[in-house]
């Protein structure tokens, strides 16, 4: 089991006659600012309603965080109330939510975005309420691409390119701890993120399409990934073969990398008063696999969700109601760089102009791709397990694209009896 960082969010004395304090637990991620984000909005939740609210952190891995939700949930363990999930999580864990569509008022539901909502509906059933919405973007140092005369890259090859010489030249001015390119390339759910968006952007397909069938191992898969192994130990450090989020955040604010492939939280944090890159740090949408090519960024996000195992579902339900509030994602989109699930918010001129950043966010979302969760269901996280471990033995020299992604397929096939999921 896990060990959980606990932080107890003071709760104000309830009023007289109130109906007896009710103790519930958050789980949050600790991912950039989220721990202080949860930390504050559960800190006002108490103040309103005389509730207590427990705070804890999962493992930063979303691999790891599922791992420990499925072995709490299929315990029917009362431990945990509220849960911060993945947007893909619906369809694994929705038997153990709470179904939350006679619980929350329909206009707050049909507020969000239609294709947020529609994620997380099963039939009938709402078995979560969207937080906020991710996608990948590439993140670069406008100020050194100005100073080296470079634009920002439109394709992978050019990223490459630009990468190397910029990378050459900052170690010839003495930072020998300078690489061109940093993302996520531990074995995990990070990675599925980052190497769909290299397939997809070469036009390699989405692992499995819509209609199940399974399309990874094709030749511009394997170009791509071919691509992405040449980047290690080249511009990318060789370390990058265990990056998470953070892992890249911190080589990137620190200064010490030109590109990075993230999620927008690091905006926020990148732009801010002790970040030594604020005045240079730019983002843009995610380079596309060739001249030819199309962008591709892996739809992300976080959902609320409650637990069925609750010993009070009321209140967890109206914690959960006030986390994913149009108030409440306003604050973390200013404070966070979170994008809203509410359409309307980035009509907000406050918002944009506290977070131009969000402007950009129109585009990228017209590039995203879904992990192939909707028509795996209760199989995605094999299949991404799969993927991923294919990749990583690309990424890291043990196989080719070509023969990795042949394995792959014989793996997935073998997993959907054939290719029926």
């Amino acid at each position: 089991m896990h060990r959980f960082a606990y932080c107890l969010v003071t709760a104000a004395l309830a009023g007289a006659g109130q109906a007896a304090a009710a103790t519930l637990t958050l789980s949050c991620t600790a991912l950039g600012a989220e721990a202080d984000l949860c930390r504050e909005a559960a800190d006002r939740w108490s103040a309103e309603t005389g509730h207590t609210v427990e705070i804890v952190h999962p493992p930063q891995s979303a691999s790891e965080q599922l791992a420990l939700y499925q072995q709490l949930l299929a315990a029917e363990s009362p431990d945990i109330d509220v849960l911060q999930i993945d947007v893909i999580w619906p369809g694994i864990l929705g038997p153990h939510l709470l179904d939350l569509s006679g619980r929350v008022d329909p206009d707050i539901l049909s507020a969000h975005a239609p294709a947020l909502l529609a994620g997380v509906q099963r039939g009938d059933a709402v078995l979560a309420l969207p937080w906020f919405v991710d996608a990948g973007v590439l993140y670069y140092r406008a100020d050194l691409l100005d100073q080296h005369v470079y634009d920002v890259p439109s394709t992978w090859q050019e990223l490459t390119e630009t990468a190397a010489a910029i990378q050459e030249a900052e170690r010839a001015a003495g930072n020998d701890r300078f690489w061109g390119f940093v993302w996520q390339g531990r074995a995990y759910e990070g990675l599925t993120c980052n190497a769909l968006e290299w397939i997809a952007s070469f036009g390699g397909g989405t692992v499995v399409d819509a209609d199940g069938s399974i399309t990874l191992a094709n030749d511009a898969a394997a170009a791509a990934l071919d691509l992405a192994a040449s980047w290690v130990g080249t511009i990318s450090p060789p370390g990058v073969l265990n990056y998470t989020e953070e892992d890249a955040r911190a080589v990137f604010q620190s200064g010490d990398a030109l590109f990075m492939r993230n999620w927008p939280y690091a905006f926020a944090l990148a732009q801010g008063p002790d970040s030594p890159i604020a005045e240079g740090v730019a983002v843009a949408v995610l380079p596309a696999g060739g001249p030819d090519g199309n962008p591709a960024a892996t739809l992300g996000g976080g959902l609320i969700a409650v637990s069925r195992y609750s010993r009070h579902p009321d209140e967890a339900v109206a914690l959960a109601t006030f986390l994913t509030s149009p108030e409440e994602q306003r604050r973390r989109a200013i404070a966070g760089s979170y994008a809203p699930t509410y359409p309307d918010l980035y009509g907000d001129a406050e918002l944009v102009a506290a977070v131009p950043f969000l402007g950009l966010f129109g585009d990228t979302l017209a590039s995203v791709v879904a992990r192939p969760a909707a028509v795996t269901g209760g199989y995605y996280n094999e299949v991404s397990s799969i993927f991923y471990g294919a990749v990583h033995a690309v990424l890291s020299g043990a196989q080719s694209g070509q023969a990795a992604l042949a394995d792959a397929r014989a793996e997935l096939i073998r997993l959907s009896r054939g290719g029926s999921w």
